[in-house]
């Protein structure tokens, strides 16, 4: 059975168009320049879309804005992970960014870890060159969608 996450992207138009990105915490990430929509897994008990504003919620520790999320359908990552995503508009301080943590056994003791360890806001080409190759259709759908 595939794993499944649910993410949400937010964005704003200040006046282009700028997407908000995650940067995975923990060693095995840390000095990889890969960017991704904050998500995480769900179970077939939970809708997906309240997943995604759960895990949004947990991994930037600010409640997702107010507003009408786009759908922007589903991928499929390179390790057989299917994301699903949706759109909001709205804004957010990223110095205010709290992610909650996960545990892991790292050079021989058990440590915690920030599942994301910072997000930033980058204008859509640059966000293109930083998002894991597997997710940029979401930015080309959200892209269409506003046109």
């Amino acid at each position: 059975m595939p794993r499944t996450s649910a993410g949400l992207l937010l964005f704003r138009r200040t006046p282009g168009l700028e997407v908000l990105l995650a940067h995975p915490g923990g060693p095995l990430h840390a000095r990889k320049d890969i960017w991704g929509v904050p998500k995480g897994e769900y179970t077939d008990e939970e809708e997906p879309l309240a997943a995604a504003y759960r895990e949004y919620t947990e991994e930037i520790g600010i409640a997702p804005p107010d507003g009408e999320p786009l759908p922007l359908g589903e991928i499929t990552q390179k390790g057989g992970k299917h994301v699903l995503a949706w759109a909001l508009e709205g804004d957010l301080d990223t110095t205010q960014v709290r992610s909650n943590t996960f545990g892991m056994q790292w050079q021989g003791r058990w440590q915690e870890f920030p599942e994301i360890d910072r997000a930033q806001w980058f204008p859509l080409d640059e966000a293109r060159r930083k998002i894991r190759a597997a997710q940029e259709p979401f930015l080309d759908r959200l892209q269409a969608a506003l046109a």
